[in-house]
């Protein structure tokens, strides 16, 4: 598409610009055509100051956080999209009346997992279960992260939002529709809207026993999750049986699309054994879910995100 004249001159007035950037370059699995305007915010005033002009533009923007849970399509993304560095982070502050519980404020750029370390290491209980999710503050918002039988909506308190009509608004985490692995967001309810910051609860633990939990959950994910280029976990599990059982019980383990293949290691994991395009991502994923649909009855609704054009079906 092209976008307003005058539109990039403003942005570059805020943040650095650049056009036609290959977002196979930002994304954990390496697959995408270019961002018609790639713009990099280092914080929240930038990322605000940002959106609010793409909004006065009617310009369409895609928030791209760290790159992780998410393939881009093979001809891009049309607009701005926006990688989130914004990632300044409060120290814990007790609740006012309440000796043993803490808040903290993140910015949406910061990576969740190295919150959670720090957290941790420092005495703090309540995100630990996060040392190994790849992705910003953000996007743990928007989807509502979890792992090891934790998930944000156990912790998240409320969280600053950009709205293109009313400026910054807060809303309290009941507001924002959190299921697991999805939100108000994911379900096409904040339609606009992107998170500044959001604040967290947390409670004094033991150091030494939080940094044992954290090295525990990363030899489990060590042993269980493939190395390489992926996007993460590629479905959702049903209530009836993990994906990655069902995708082994269609055979789907190891099996291979072009350059994309279900992992060996960990068949619920969708990788780039090299050259994958996002047409073989989309190809593989379908197969996988008429596999199950026709084996089971079951429909394997996705975790990873396709965004973009060019997924082969145009």
């Amino acid at each position: 598409m092209t976008l307003e004249p005058g539109l990039m001159e403003a942005i570059e007035e805020v943040a650095a610009v650049r056009r036609d950037e290959p977002l196979s370059r930002h994304t954990t699995i390496g697959i995408g055509g270019p961002a018609d305007a790639y713009v990099s915010v280092e914080n929240a005033a930038q990322l605000s100051g940002t959106l609010r002009l793409c909004a006065e533009a009617g310009a369409p923007v895609f928030i791209l956080g760290s790159g992780s849970n998410i393939v881009v399509g093979d001809k891009g993304m049309r607009g701005v999209t926006i990688e989130n560095r914004a990632h300044a982070l409060s120290e814990p502050a007790r609740l006012a009346g309440d000796r043993e519980t803490y808040f903290l404020r993140a910015e949406a750029g910061c990576s969740f997992a190295a919150i959670s370390r720090q957290l941790a290491f420092g005495g703090m209980e309540g995100l630990e279960w996060a040392c190994g999710i790849p992705g910003t503050v953000g996007g743990a918002v928007v989807y509502n992260a979890g792992a090891y039988g934790g998930c944000l909506g156990d912790v998240l308190q409320r969280a600053g939002l950009y709205d293109p009509v009313r400026g910054e608004i807060v809303l309290e985490a009941s507001e924002m529709g959190l299921v697991y692995r999805g939100s108000a967001f994911t379900r096409g309810l904040m339609q606009g809207r992107s998170v500044l910051w959001a604040e967290f609860t947390l409670w004094p633990g033991d150091a030494s026993e939080l940094r044992a939990r954290v090295a525990d959950y990363d030899a489990r994910r060590l042993k269980a999750q493939p190395r390489g280029r992926n996007a993460g976990s590629f479905f959702k599990n049903p209530p009836e049986k993990p994906a990655w059982r069902l995708l082994e019980g269609v055979g789907m383990r190891g099996y291979q699309v072009g350059g994309a293949q279900f992992s060996d290691k960990h068949c619920n994991f969708l990788i780039n054994a090299g050259g994958a395009t996002a047409a073989d991502v989309a190809s593989l994923m379908h197969e996988a879910q008429r596999r199950v649909r026709e084996e089971y009855g079951l429909e394997l609704v996705n975790e990873v995100t396709l965004v973009g054009e060019g997924f082969g079906d145009e």
